[in-house]
């Protein structure tokens, strides 16, 4: 079902077994990952195409795999520091404690955001990626007016061009920490 609508999408005529097998110098398939070989996609269209690719995201968990550092804060709750999958590194939402006391580096936002952006570095290190492979993060603030704040002290951390990023204001985050932030990471 996957290939017939991925075949519609992209306008991409029926295929037939026997012609890939006969004319195709290549086929792949992995997890729900499909990739026809350039000399199929030649024989079924007078134009010249670029072969594609059709995703799909699997709920095997043999897909997916917890990274955990120690040089970070441990979850609060039933959940992962981070998940790889799909070539993504998922980092869950980070705090500014400290990894060896649980407790917050200060009461101050700025101090906050600092060890935020630490803690973010040692999951990402420790799940195979760095701030420079960061693609999207979600910053979470108890206050909007620290915005400008956490702008400064962000910058220092994520080379150009900085990942795609949202920021909101909650009515409270756990511990009453000033600031979370989540990220994804491409691997």
């Amino acid at each position: 079902m996957a290939w017939f609508c991925a075949a519609r999408t992209f306008h991409i005529p029926a295929m037939n077994s026997g012609v890939l097998r006969r004319r195709a110098s290549w086929a792949a398939g992995i997890g729900g990952a499909s990739v026809a070989g350039a000399a199929f996609l030649r024989s079924t269209s007078s134009k010249r195409s670029m072969p594609f690719a059709c995703m799909s995201l699997s709920t095997d968990t043999r897909l997916k795999e917890a990274v955990q550092t120690e040089k970070a804060p441990a979850a609060l709750g039933p959940y992962s520091q981070a998940i790889k999958a799909n070539n993504l590194l998922f980092v869950s939402g980070v705090l500014g404690l400290i990894p060896e006391t649980g407790k917050f580096i200060s009461d101050n936002v700025e101090d906050q955001t600092e060890q935020v952006l630490k803690n973010m570095g040692e999951i990402l290190k420790s799940g195979g990626a760095s701030y420079s492979s960061v693609v999207k993060t979600t910053i979470l603030l108890a206050d909007l007016k620290d915005f400008k704040k956490v702008n400064e002290i962000y910058a220092k951390y994520f080379p150009s061009p900085a990942p795609a990023r949202s920021t909101y204001q909650v009515a409270s985050l756990p511990m009453d920490a000033k600031i979370e932030i989540e990220c994804i990471a491409a691997l």
